[in-house]
């Protein structure tokens, strides 16, 4: 496994380290203070079991020995231990939890920078399925890898120090015996799982995202013809997870087998040596009873790290595909510059494209909006007006070139409404409006009367997405929201696109009326009714401005004609 892989770890420890520095150190403590008293309680026990069976040979030696402070020691460790057992899995568990907490608002910080969310919107139900394992993914980076790394370590060291007291060239030899498999079996089993994990975790995705599609589609399926297909690609991805597990399963089992050799190696090593010591009058059989146990307690950290070897890969994809979005650092979305004297919009040289577009959406393209004009920008889809929108929005951010634009609003083909009440979903334009400013928003939307009739008025809940509204109702909702905000410029990416010919004529009349009063207006739109309040048509191609005519010239009523009429 190249050291280059581990790279993208680097920013979820730095995340970790920042969350909660106190509470993992404190989870790692308690848990190689569990593994020390574990071992140390299975050596003080062999050592009293053994010279307890010595001393019972003869009656003078067995009313000789003290059975109080080695029973006493041994129910300390015990009790140490089950204690020790008990906060540790408090702790670390909770540090783990509260470090994932923290790593998902900072993956909404990443999501919420210029083209994040538009590119988790292109594939969401297998993004979602993506980003949520991802994130289950990297609590075993801490608990399973992080934690028994250090743990297995420091009790290699204890080991070493404690079969020290006996013999140090036993201790070294019992130490190098531990540590080097002990280490190189799970790190070997980390290689050869990391394919085999990397598999699994993308056939679940395909597997979950083609189940939802075939519960979810099944009737569209059924009427296509497609239903057996839909079907064979479930279970294509079925197959593949299967496939995998009996990879990892393998891995494992090896991993466990090898463990099992060196454990044996270990033990018989160690009781020759011990037995050698013994009757050469250097240690006692006690105490080489004590370093027999002492090197198999030893050898339970290190065992443990196979479970985190078989998720490392798991855990590295994760890493990698969420690091990204942990760089990037909160407040830094882009912001266009602020514009000259008398207007309100520019573009200078302007070149931007989305991620994994060879092609630019917007090309060495300049233009420029005076204060309190309106402006139509019209094209065919994909043209790239909604990419210019963008731009000035801050939602875009561009390769080369300066934008500048005033403060603006934007309302999108697709404006978001949430489960909530109407009140709140208000507050997202203005927080500080108070019912009166609400009111006025929505009597300037054409919205006021019908939220008056009902019952609740504006603590009336609507469901997901607006549930509860009706399309034209939702619509001027958002309008209400884009009024409210009061911003000198209004973005309006084709605004009444879906709505009846009346209902949109009476939304674009009201945006022309506010817009009127001194507020710049710019329109992303292939509709006539929506271009037709511009004061100046911008024709778009292929990111690029090939024709501007103005009011009141042939060239505009002949770009207005070639349109969509209502």
């Amino acid at each position: 496994m190249r050291a280059g892989k581990f790279t993208s770890l680097v920013p979820i420890i730095r995340l970790f380290w920042r969350e909660r520095r106190g509470g993992l150190m404190a989870g790692a403590a308690l848990s190689a203070a569990t593994v020390l008293a574990g071992i140390a309680l299975l050596g003080v026990s062999g050592w009293f079991v053994t010279a307890a069976a010595i001393a019972g040979l003869t009656t003078a030696t067995a009313l000789a020995f003290d059975v109080f402070a080695p029973s006493a020691a041994i129910r300390f460790l015990a009790l140490s231990r089950t204690a020790a057992r008990y906060f540790e899995r408090l702790q670390t568990h909770d540090a783990t939890l509260r470090v994932l907490a923290g790593l998902r608002v900072r993956l909404f910080q990443g999501f919420a920078a210029p083209g994040a969310a538009k590119a988790l919107a292109l594939r969401p139900a297998r993004l979602l399925f993506r980003l949520t394992a991802d994130v289950d993914a990297l609590d075993s980076l801490y608990l399973r890898v992080l934690v028994p790394g250090f743990v297995a370590i420091i009790a290699g060291l204890v080991t070493i120090a404690a079969l020290g007291a006996l013999s140090w060239p036993l201790a070294f030899a019992v130490g190098a015996a531990i540590v080097i498999p002990g280490l190189m079996i799970p790190a070997l089993s980390a290689r050869f799982a990391e394919r085999p994990a990397r598999r699994r975790a993308h056939a679940q995705e395909a597997l979950r995202a083609r189940a939802v599609d075939l519960v979810a589609g099944q009737s569209e399926l059924a009427f296509a013809g497609g239903l057996q297909d839909q079907r064979a690609r479930v279970a294509a991805a079925d197959a593949r997870e299967h496939a995998s597990d009996l990879a990892l399963n393998r891995i494992e089992t090896n991993a466990g087998f090898g463990f099992d050799i060196v454990t044996a190696f270990i033990l018989s090593g160690v009781l020759l040596a011990g037995a050698a010591l013994a009757s050469a009058g250097t240690v006692t059989a006690p105490l080489a009873a004590l370093a027999l146990l002492i090197a198999f307690a030893a050898l339970e950290p290190f065992a443990g790290l196979r479970r985190g070897a078989m998720e490392l890969g798991r855990t590295l994809l994760a890493a990698r595909r969420l690091s990204p979005r942990l760089d990037a650092e909160p407040g830094s979305r882009f912001r266009p510059e602020s514009p000259k004297p008398g207007h309100a919009l520019a573009l200078d040289n302007v070149t931007m494209r989305y991620e994994g577009r060879a092609r630019a959406a917007v090309s060495n393209l300049s233009l420029s909006v005076k204060t309190g004009e309106k402006v139509a920008l019209i094209g065919a889809s994909g043209a790239g007006k909604s990419s210019i929108m963008a731009l000035f929005a801050g939602e875009a951010a561009p390769q080369a070139g300066t934008v500048a634009a005033l403060d603006a609003t934007i309302l999108s083909q697709r404006t978001e409404l949430f489960q909530d009440s109407l009140r709140a979903n208000l507050k997202i334009a203005a927080p500080a409006a108070d019912d009166d400013a609400m009111m006025a928003a929505l009597d300037a939307a054409g919205l006021g009367e019908t939220v008056r009739a009902l019952p609740q008025g504006l603590d009336t809940d609507l469901g997901e997405q607006g549930i509860g509204l009706s399309g034209g109702q939702s619509r001027r909702l958002a309008l209400a929201r884009l009024l409210l905000r009061d911003t000198p410029v209004f973005l309006l990416d084709e605004p009444t696109e879906g709505l009846d010919g009346k209902t949109a004529r009476d939304v674009m009349s009201r945006i022309n009326a506010r817009a009127s009063e001194g507020r710049t207006l710019l329109v992303a739109t292939h509709i006539r009714r929506e271009a037709e309040i511009a004061d100046r048509l911008l024709v778009i191609d292929s990111g690029r401005i090939i024709s501007a005519p103005k009011r009141g010239e042939h060239g505009f009523d002949a770009a207005l004609a070639a349109l969509r009429p209502d």
